[in-house]
């Protein structure tokens, strides 16, 4: 097991990754106020892990609740958010009960912004089961659910009191699912670290083919990386906006398709591809950089194309991002690889890239 920790002005929290970590209920008890917690999981991960990680917290002697909600992207919503608080308020829970994640990016999210509102803040603690959580969601304290607008538009920054990252969930974890974590890994080599993009190129495969050594080495780099941004930048007003590569039009594609049609590493994925493609029309980066960069998808099983959305709705729909100022998009565009910025782009250079890449792209669920 390696440990990491982000360090915050007010808080600091490890972030624990290896293998068999859901067995060591110790993790997750030391940072508990009191021995009694609410699991919060989905009806795909919890028949595999639930009741292990109970076990692993009943020896501990942690007494647990549990509520299970629906899986997908699609009942990130007010709706299911409340059943976590119906389940919270029926068991009577106090402020110093905790929650746990245990889920993917959706449930952790939700229990994220749950934790946050029940009794104006309760602990959690994260135990992400995707990739794509263990790189990337379940760190910094981004909580939030969808609105038909747009993605993650209501929520709140608040932090777990610990992260578990255990590469052996990633065993039961679907292709498609592990090709989306791949997104946002990816992500990190184009934002800020070129060595490690050119580590991705060379070791993909393993990757893909679940090498526990190659994936604990690319949580870990990632966690690193993105616990040293957040701990510049909390709140998201200077450098964590760089975490968004890829994010203004991967957001406007899961909005303008419905949630759940495409997973979020797969809409990040053609979303980073455009970020470059504008790029390289603004005559920042060069071509050979795209093609690198859409090569590497490729090869993580990622999409690289866009649905058309048609150019008045994805400009509506990016209108929306976080990022936006006086009413103007902002994205994160590359100036080379391994080194991005937010800045504007002529929305005419916008228009013109978004054309150049409508397809009708079908994926396989």
């Amino acid at each position: 097991m390696r440990t990491l920790d982000l360090v915050l002005p007010d808080t600091r929290y490890p972030i624990h990754i290896g293998q068999g970590l859901l067995d060591q209920g110790g993790l997750i008890a030391r940072v508990l106020p009191q021995q009694k917690a609410m699991i919060v999981s989905n009806e795909t991960v919890a028949p595999l892990y639930l009741e292990r990680l109970r076990a692993a917290l009943a020896r501990e002697g942690v007494e647990t609740l549990t509520v299970v909600l629906p899986d997908g992207e699609d009942y990130k919503d007010w709706a299911t958010l409340n059943r976590i608080f119906d389940a919270l308020l029926k068991a009577g829970c106090e402020r110093k009960t905790a929650l746990i994640a245990l889920g993917g990016g959706v449930v952790g999210d939700m229990t994220g912004f749950a934790a946050a509102c029940y009794q104006r803040g309760v602990p959690f603690v994260q135990v992400p089961t995707t990739l794509l959580a263990q790189v990337d969601s379940s760190v910094g304290g981004k909580t939030a659910i969808n609105h038909p607008q747009g993605k993650n538009m209501i929520g709140a920054f608040y932090q777990p009191r610990a992260v578990i990252a255990d590469m052996d969930l990633l065993d039961t974890l679907p292709d498609r699912e592990l090709s989306a974590g791949l997104a946002e890994v990816v992500k990190y080599g184009l934002l800020g670290d070129a060595a490690f993009f050119g580590w991705l190129e060379d070791n993909m495969a393993l990757l893909r083919a679940r090498d526990k050594q190659a994936l604990a080495y690319a949580v870990e780099h990632c966690c690193r990386m993105k616990a040293d941004i957040v701990g510049q930048d909390e709140k998201e007003q200077g450098v964590r906006a760089l975490l968004n590569l890829g994010h203004t039009f991967g957001h406007a594609i899961e909005a303008g398709l419905g949630f759940g049609v495409w997973l979020h590493g797969e809409a990040v994925a053609a979303g980073m591809l455009l970020a470059a493609d504008t790029s390289r029309a603004l005559g920042w980066i060069s071509n050979d950089d795209v093609v690198r960069t859409e090569t590497l998808l490729a090869a993580a099983g990622l999409p690289t194309r866009a649905p058309d959305l048609g150019a008045e709705r994805w400009m509506s729909l990016m209108s929306h991002d976080k990022k936006a100022e006086n009413g103007s998009v902002r994205y994160v565009l590359l100036k080379e690889i391994g080194y991005a910025v937010v800045a504007n782009a002529p929305t005419d250079i916008v228009n013109s890239i978004l054309c150049g890449k409508f397809i009708q792209h079908s994926l396989k669920v």
